[in-house]
């Protein structure tokens, strides 16, 4: 606008000084021309200058708009942040279940395992102290049918953890160095054939037993022939009376197994002895150990 000025002012001054007309027509057409090209210039720039402050508007309208999402990012992030701690946490809590059921079952396991122990246990127990009832209840059955025998001193009857002996001496069952059975003694296997008659799930063992004074004959060249030949006596006289053969049996020990010392006649005496004695069938004895009968 300024320029304008200035030009007319310069037109005008030249008319005042005489310049030839065409000279200062073209000056005027000049002048017009700038002023139109000043016009424009000045509506570019003012075109420039709005829209500069649009796009700095646009500008700040963008920075503040970064801001916000910068803003929304850290939010984001130090809530994926948080989430993922949480869901560490969470299969931490997870693994601890995990372990904790693990344990849960073991234990579980263990304590069924165990119950069933102490199941089987009690009814081992249970059928421990049956037999050992009917045992007992089989000792007083034996004593009573043994009684006369038994206080005439002919005959000793013991029970040792359920095992039933019935045991005689060597002078009321035999002769002195002889296996031939006496009257008297086949009058006493009477009676205790008799007596076990009822048994069958058992096996009577009948054993026999010497001093340690040596004897030497054409028969019995030890004691041991003569233990073992008094004990196959004995099993055959409760074979003639009806003992079932299946399940006799006879043992000879000669001196080896005392019951009292040999020092004594008294001593001696005792251990000339047969025991009958009653034990379990061996299908029932365990294959892994020693058995009690």
């Amino acid at each position: 606008m300024r320029c304008g000025k200035v030009l007319v002012m310069t037109l005008i001054l030249g008319a005042a000084c005489g310049v030839p007309k065409e000279k200062y027509q073209a000056a005027v057409d000049e002048a017009g021309r700038n002023l139109s090209t000043a016009s424009d210039e000045r509506q570019r720039a003012e075109a420039c200058e709005a829209k500069a402050r649009e796009t700095e508007a646009r500008a700040g309208s963008a920075e503040k708009r970064a801001a916000e999402l910068t803003e929304r990012l850290s939010e984001l992030e130090k809530a994926a942040s948080a989430a993922s701690a949480d869901a560490s946490r969470q299969r931490e809590l997870v693994a601890e279940l995990a372990k904790s059921k693990e344990l849960l079952e073991a234990q579980s396991a263990s304590a069924s395992a165990e119950a069933e122990r102490q199941r089987k246990l009690a009814e081992q127990l249970a059928e421990e102290k049956s037999a050992l009832q009917a045992k007992s209840k089989e000792y007083e059955s034996l004593a009573a049918s043994l009684d006369s025998e038994i206080k005439a001193g002919r005959i000793k009857l013991s029970e040792l953890q359920g095992k039933l002996t019935v045991r005689m001496g060597e002078r009321v069952l035999f002769p002195s160095g002889s296996a031939t059975i006496s009257a008297d003694g086949k009058a006493t296997l009477r009676k205790i054939a008799d007596a076990f008659a009822s048994v069958h799930d058992r096996i009577i063992r009948v054993e026999g037993h010497t001093d340690n004074v040596p004897i030497h004959t054409e028969r019995f060249p030890s004691n041991w022939e003569l233990s073992a030949a008094r004990a196959i006596a004995v099993v055959r006289y409760l074979q003639e009376r009806g003992i079932d053969p299946t399940i006799l049996g006879a043992a000879g020990y000669g001196e080896y197994q005392p019951v009292a010392p040999n020092d004594t006649a008294d001593g001696r005496a005792e251990n000339r002895r047969i025991e009958i004695s009653l034990a379990a069938p061996l299908q029932t004895l365990p294959t892994g150990g020693e058995a009690t009968p």
